[in-house]
């Protein structure tokens, strides 16, 4: 069993973030031990009616470190999402520091924003400050939004497929990191995913059915997913592949059911589909080289 490091926060009320990654990646044979950043009474999409909760823990993430080093803690890779302070991205500094070895996966899903704008947290000095922690990381998942952030460049809805391989390769940093790059539509009634694969060089694609909704969570489960996979030996393509089929699968299951995409999608019933480290794609796809 691999063991990692889960930097997240975890919401009480709706499926994302750690209530996502911790069953997700218990499925897959990984063993994540969670390094909270906040605790919310429900996820951010949800109104609040002032009553929310937030509980900021930056102040005790150092602490948490400290004591995982004294107890002599050893991890296989760590996995880092929403961040919400310039703090906290200098803990998560010193936590490689303190934890990375030869053979630690670092994935990093750099949450800086959607659909063209940056989250209202992120300042430009914290999507820099993000920048800088993607640029330690040997895989990054960022969706069109947070390319176009990291790269500076202007927001795109829909790139054109040499578009998307030159943000890949950019994205790289001359291939010092792998990048997963999600929110690419290859077809009509498709949404997927491109990757370039710092071990080969080469650009790939993958797609599956779109399920109508914004579902909340689903780039958690996405980048839980493919870490998964990763961390069971798979290649970046097959990581890829893997992700984009099962959450297709759990978004359609939850339009099926008639759930509400704000609550998240409807994952838990088919974690059966990723115990098999060997199993087969959840769902038919079609993808390749760009």
């Amino acid at each position: 069993m691999k063991h990692i490091i889960a930097v997240h926060d975890l919401s009480g009320y709706g499926r994302c973030s750690l209530t996502v990654v911790l069953p997700t990646l218990a499925a897959m044979g990984v063993r994540a031990y969670p390094l909270l950043t906040a605790y919310l009474s429900a996820q951010t999409a949800f109104p609040t009616g002032g009553r929310a909760v937030f509980l900021d823990l930056t102040d005790q993430m150092e602490q948490v470190l400290d004591h995982w080093k004294f107890l002599n803690a050893r991890f296989d890779g760590f996995y880092s999402g929403f961040l919400g302070s310039p703090a906290q991205m200098d803990i998560l500094q010193s936590c490689l520091a303190k934890f990375r070895h030869p053979g630690f996966l670092t994935l990093v899903d750099p949450v800086m924003g959607d659909n063209g704008k940056p989250y209202r947290t992120y300042t430009p000095e914290l999507c820099a400050r993000m920048g800088e922690l993607a640029a330690q990381a040997d895989v990054i998942t960022p969706n069109l939004t947070e390319a176009a952030i990291l790269l500076g460049e202007p927001y795109d809805p829909d790139p054109s497929p040499r578009k998307a391989e030159e943000w890949l390769r950019r994205l790289s940093l001359d291939s010092r990191r792998s990048v997963i790059l999600t929110g690419l539509t290859p077809a009509p009634g498709t949404l997927g995913a491109g990757c370039f694969d710092r071990a080969t060089g080469l650009v790939h694609t993958a797609q599956a059915p779109l399920a109508h909704g914004r579902f909340s969570g689903t780039g958690d489960l996405f980048a839980s997913v493919a870490l998964g996979r990763l961390l069971a030996g798979h290649d970046l393509p097959d990581a890829t592949h893997t992700a984009v089929a099962f959450v297709a699968r759990a978004a359609q299951a939850t339009v099926d059911r008639g759930g509400d995409p704000l609550e998240g999608a409807d994952f838990e019933p088919l974690l059966g589909l990723l115990t098999q480290p060997e199993a087969a794609h959840p769902l038919g796809l079609e993808g390749g080289e760009v």
